[in-house]
C-alpha cells in the first residue's frame, strides 16, 4: 500500500529502471508493487509499466511513466548523508559510473537526470562549525570541489 505521502518522480518509460539501481545502491531502499497500464494512454500502451512504488533510503517514492514532457532539475533532489569518505565515494562512483555527471559541491545527477547531493556528516559539521572562520575556510573548500574530500575539508577547517 503507497504511503500517505509519496514522492512523485515522473520518468519517460524508465521508473522500473531506476527504481531497481535505487534499490542496488543505497540502502533501506527497495523497488515495491508495478502497476501496468489499464488501457493506452498518451506516452505508452496497455500493459506498459505506468507506476512503480519503491523506496530510497525509506523515503517512499512513486515512479511515473509519464512520457518525455517533463524532465527532472536541480530544484528536487535527493540529500545523501554520508559517514565516511568510503561511503561517499562508492554512492558518488555508482551514480556516476551508471551514466550519471558530476556538477559541483557534492552534487550529481544521475543518468534519469535526478539530482543527488552526497553530502558527507563531516562536511555540515564542518560550515557550521561555531568558529566561524573554520566554517568559512571549509566552506570555500568545498566551494572547489565536485566530489566531496573529507580530508581536505577538515584539513581546511583546522586551517
Amino acid at each position: 500500500m503507497i504511503s500517505k505521502n509519496t514522492i512523485c518522480l515522473w520518468y519517460d518509460g524508465t521508473a522500473l529502471d531506476a527504481a531497481k539501481f535505487y534499490a542496488e545502491t543505497f540502502p533501506d531502499s527497495a523497488v515495491g508493487a508495478v502497476h501496468r497500464a489499464p488501457g493506452d494512454y498518451p506516452s505508452g500502451k496497455e500493459g506498459d509499466v505506468l507506476t512503480v512504488e519503491f523506496t530510497v533510503m525509506g523515503i517512499s517514492c512513486l515512479g511515473l511513466n509519464g512520457g518525455p514532457a517533463f524532465k527532472h532539475s536541480e530544484a528536487f533532489s535527493f540529500q545523501v548523508a554520508t559517514d565516511d569518505q568510503a561511503e561517499t565515494d562508492r554512492l558518488w562512483n555508482a551514480i556516476i559510473g551508471n551514466g550519471g555527471q558530476a556538477s559541483a559541491c557534492g552534487w550529481c545527477k544521475d543518468k534519469w537526470g535526478l539530482s543527488w547531493q552526497i553530502t558527507p556528516r563531516a562536511l555540515t559539521a564542518a560550515i557550521t562549525d561555531p568558529d566561524p572562520a573554520a566554517a568559512k575556510r571549509a566552506f570555500e573548500a568545498m566551494m572547489e570541489m565536485t566530489k566531496i574530500d573529507i580530508a581536505a575539508i577538515e584539513a581546511a577547517r583546522r586551517g
